[in-house]
């Protein structure tokens, strides 16, 4: 099976490097040309569904590419971004200075268990999408799956397809708008692409 992992498009808390978990912003210009340019993208080789997350800026390149190619798109809970908390929008110097402690553990080698201030912590958001895990292993051979969430999410599907440890989500970026692209097959997952972005052209930025 064909799984295409996307990233939504920028947002001003991106922009402005804000923290950014359950919000919803709207897309800015430069983001609304990133999710035109990933749908685009996408079409060029129809899926055979389409999953997003419920948050505006994911859904934005889900239902645009179904209205385009027609697949069927399922809107999915688990891959709402993170939980982030007390820390929903706001600058990381603020951050550092209202949570040093937090800080100081989510710093830490293995920060798995160590929870957003009254948000979720990566173990939690893993655990969540356990159950994706095992339906998107259970699909055809030779089907082809667009799943389009955020940040923490991919990473930790990305990690918990290839049987990597949480802590490993520190070890790739996967950048605004970006596409990556796993095999599935016989239970095991193959990395193809991590954070393409070639289909952006200038609209590039950075991925906070």
């Amino acid at each position: 099976m064909r799984l295409i992992l996307v990233r939504h498009g920028e947002t001003a808390y991106n922009r402005d490097g804000l923290g950014l978990g359950r919000a919803d912003p709207p897309l800015t210009d430069l983001g609304l040309r990133q999710t035109a340019s990933a749908v685009e993208q996408l079409a060029a080789e129809p899926p055979d569904r389409i999953l997003t997350s419920p948050l505006g800026r994911a859904a934005a390149i889900g239902r645009g590419l179904a209205e385009r190619t027609g697949a069927p798109l399922d809107v999915r809970e688990e891959l709402t971004e993170m939980d982030v908390g007390e820390t929903e929008g706001l600058p990381f110097a603020e951050m550092r200075e209202r949570f040093p402690g937090f800080l100081d553990r989510w710093r830490a080698p293995d920060p798995a268990d160590v929870a957003m201030p009254g948000g979720e912590s990566l173990a939690q958001v893993a655990a969540r999408l356990e159950p994706l895990v095992a339906e998107l292993h259970a699909f055809p051979d030779d089907a082809s799956v667009v799943a389009v969430s955020h940040n923490f999410v991919l990473r930790l599907l990305v990690c918990r397809l290839l049987g990597l440890d949480i802590a490993a989500f520190r070890a790739f970026s996967l950048d605004l708008a970006s596409v990556s692209t796993l095999s599935l097959r016989g239970g095991q997952a193959s990395l193809r692409t991590l954070n393409d972005r070639c289909h952006l052209a200038g609209d590039s930025a950075p991925s906070a």
